[in-house]
Order: structure tokens, then sequence, then C-alpha cells
């Protein structure tokens, strides 16, 4: 019994999608323009997301590979007071611990404090860095953004400024740079130091106010011998970071030191991208809104063409239900079928816009300084995300079909006579 229900049922679904699949080409004209504004839904969608997701991956990656890094380890409550006092020995566990996470592709060890940088009658308060040479330009490639000068060496009574920096204090390679500050627990810390290079950073903050230190020169400086304040952790991915830090949070001694992942850090990044990515989704639903209408019209029309249709299958004795699924399916067809398109015209285009990025710069430096002003360089390339568009084209497929239940009230509300009169 339960098998020939089921035989029943297959040969009634077969027979719905055919007459679905016939009766959506029997107007050829308004199928093709309705899947055509569910096409171009799903593909301007896709690459308004893309775009959007891409230029926030690129600005907040450009950030972070600059200087910050993707997550940092001090010790516990350095990063409420960010005060020297508050540096540590790394121990070796803990250096051995990192370099077993895969994910990290390169660790820099930092000494971070506050001086007063002077060079003749020009002074101003700077943010000191201590760094490994080698250890750094691994992480952040620090010697591309050279623009004067030559990159230091672990040990050498040297520094390295940005050119914001250096205009205002008025120095070249070869000059001298003096450094005024409080050191560890209060010692003194001052230094001369030859200016080795000139540095240009996208960022306006880092181009004012850093200057950067071999570590060994800076610990002595401060009188913090063997210490850092930080390790920056550098990564393949930004989509690594949740993972890596989970698994730290595990192994190290988080009594002893805090593990804070760039949200933790600037949570005001991920503030403006909230507010950006809602804007964009605000004209998608503006978007989606124009489709729906449209579809909605296209079933107005199909619906109020095929009335006396409907009366005279439902004269004969075909079920109401099966009808309404019949004009369900119907619609259903035509927003896959536009849906599917989309999907296939996305990756081509998506993965063009990957390639070759929107590059603002050729527009006008008036527009390239509003960019870089903020800290990144304006480049936009599309994220090549699969779930990006995926997701579009579900999200129009799935208001199509909800659309497709107009037909259903249609049906239950008709009377047989009156539908056959029209």
């Amino acid at each position: 019994m339960k098998t020939k229900t089921k035989n029943q049922f297959a040969s009634v679904l077969k027979t719905e999608l055919m007459l679905a699949w016939r009766n959506i080409w029997r107007n050829k004209r308004r199928t093709l323009i309705t899947a055509a504004s569910v096409f171009l839904a799903v593909l301007l969608s896709s690459l308004l997301m893309s775009i959007q997701r891409g230029a926030w991956d690129g600005m907040i990656d450009n950030i972070l590979r600059s200087y910050t890094g993707y997550v940092q380890i001090h010790k516990k409550g350095y990063w409420d007071e960010q005060t020297i006092n508050k540096a540590f020995q790394p121990s070796d566990s803990l250096i051995q611990t990192l370099k077993k996470q895969t994910q990290t592709t390169a660790i820099a060890p930092r000494l971070e404090s506050f001086a007063l940088a002077s060079a003749g009658n020009n002074s101003r308060g700077v943010m000191v860095t201590g760094i490994d040479p080698l250890a750094e330009e691994k992480a952040t490639q620090i010697s591309k953004h050279l623009i004067e000068g030559d990159y230091f060496k672990q040990g050498e009574n040297a520094a390295l400024i940005p050119d914001a920096l250096a205009a205002h204090l008025q120095l070249k390679p070869g000059d001298t740079l003096v450094l005024i500050g409080q050191g560890y627990h209060g010692v003194n810390a001052a230094g001369k130091y030859v200016l080795k290079g000139i540095l240009h950073f996208p960022s306006p903050e880092l181009n004012e106010r850093i200057v950067f230190l071999p570590l060994k020169t800076a610990q002595q400086m401060y009188g913090a011998e063997n210490r850092i304040t930080t390790l920056a952790l550098f990564m393949q991915s930004g989509t690594d970071v949740k993972k890596v830090t989970k698994q730290l949070q595990q192994h190290i001694d988080t009594n002893t030191y805090e593990l804070l992942s760039w949200m933790d850090m600037m949570p005001e990044l991920l503030q403006a991208r909230a507010i950006d990515t809602a804007g964009a989704l605000l004209m998608l639903a503006i978007l989606y809104l124009i489709v729906a209408f449209g579809i909605f019209g296209t079933l107005l029309m199909m619906t109020r063409e095929r009335l006396y249709e409907i009366g005279v299958l439902i004269g004969i004795g075909m079920k109401r239900y099966l009808l309404g699924l019949m004009f369900w399916l119907e619609i259903t067809f035509i927003g896959l079928i536009g849906a599917l398109l989309g999907l296939a015209a996305s990756f081509p285009v998506i993965y063009y816009f990957h390639q070759h990025p929107i590059d603002l710069t050729k527009m006008s430096e008036d527009t390239t300084e509003i960019y870089r002003k903020f800290g990144f360089e304006p480049i936009f390339p599309a994220a090549f995300d699969p779930d990006i568009f995926v997701k579009q084209a579900v999200v129009v497929f799935i208001l199509t079909t909800i659309l497709a239940v107009y037909p259903y009230w249609v049906i239950h509300k008709t009377k047989v006579v009156e539908a056959m009169k029209s």
C-alpha cells in the first residue's frame, strides 16, 4: 500500500514538473525578462558585497601587516596601562609554544615606550619601538618602506624615522637624533642616535610619531635588558586569528600573559566595518525590493491571464493544491534559471576584479590623498569568496519562491463560474 502511494506521489510530482516547465515557455518573452531581473540582482549584489568585503579585508590586512600584527602577547595588564614597567622577559617555553603554531608566519619581539625626540630647536613626543631587525623584516618587510638611507643592524647605535617626523625635526640620513624619556622602573633613559634611514607609511599616525631602534639598543636606553613589552604574531591569513588565539589560550599561562587579537585591540575598526556593511546591506535590500516588485508584477499578469484556465482545471476536478503547486513551480523555475545564470556570471566577473583590483590612484591625487589619510591605499580588490555569491543567489531564489505563494492565494479564493466567465 505504501509503495503504491509513493509511486502515485512520484507520478503526480513528475507531471507537475513537466507541466510547469512547459508553461513557463508559453510566454518566452515574459519568462526571459523575469529571469533577467533575477540574474542582474544576483550579479550586482554579489559584485557589491565582494568589493565591499574585499576593500575592508585589504585595508585591515594592510594595517595589520604594516605594524600591529594579528595577535599580540603582553604581560598581563599591559594593554590597559601600556607602561614600560610591564615589560617582561619571554620564557623559552612561551617562544617554543609560539613557534609550534603552523599558521604563524613570523614573531616580532618589541620594546615600546614613549620619549621626547629632538634635533636642534625642534622636538616632538614620539613612540620609541625597539625591534629585532631580522624578525621585523620577516614580519612587516619594514625595509620596503625606506625612501632614504639604509636599514640598521642589531645593536647598531642608529635609528629609523618616518618622513613626516623627519620633516618636522628637519633631519636627513646621517644627522643625530636625541631621545629623552623614562626607563624601566624609573631609571633615566636618554641617548643620541645616528639617523640611518627615513621611512614612509600609509598611516599618518605611524608617519608622524614613531621612532625605530634596534631592540638591543632600545633595551640599553630604557634599562630593560632582555625585556620586551610585546610579541606580535603575523599570519598568512586573517581567518586563522580565532583558531590560533583559541589554541594559544590553552597552552600559555594566562595568569602571567595576556593574549589579544587585533579585534580586541582595535574594536573601532570592527565598528567602522559593521557600519559600512550595514550601508551595503541597505543598498542590497533596495535592490531586492526592486526585483521583488518585478517578479510580483510577472505573477500578477500570469495569474490574471490564466484565470479562465484556472477555472476550467478546477471545474474538471483538479485539486486546488496541485494547481497551486504547478504555479509555484513555474515561478520557482524562472527564479532558479535567473539565480543559476547570475551565479555562473558572478564567478568570472568577481575573479577578474579579484585579480585586477579597482585602483582609485588613477582617478586623482586628491582622491588618493583622502584614502591615505585613513591609513590605506585606495586599491580595492574584490573578495573571491564563493560564500558571497552563493548567499546572494540563495537570497534571491528564496525571495522568488516566497512571492510564488501568491498564486496559491488566488487559486484558493477563485470561484469556478466567475473565473470561466473571465
